[in-house]
């Protein structure tokens, strides 16, 4: 594995990614309406390429926290 050297506030800032209030607001509803059974097709595949897009971040973050030594049930209990 090779190893890089980079400022300790990109990978804190990477362990903090988190999608914008009105974002995960929108995912949310979708999530509820498909949920319901509600959605059109053109809403189905938003709500599926905000999921990816959420599920990639999380992967990023996970990374990100174990360079810190730290773990995601940790940034929950402070």
């Amino acid at each position: 594995m090779t190893t890089i050297i980079t400022p300790l506030e990109f990978v804190t800032s990477v362990a903090d990614l988190r999608f914008p209030a009105k974002i995960d607001a929108h995912l949310q509803a979708l999530m509820d309406r498909n949920t319901e059974g509600q959605l059109s097709a053109s809403e189905r595949e938003e709500l599926e390429a905000l999921v990816e897009f959420s599920e990639t971040i999380s992967l990023l973050r996970v990374q990100a926290l174990r360079v810190l030594g730290r773990t995601v049930h940790e940034l929950h209990q402070s």
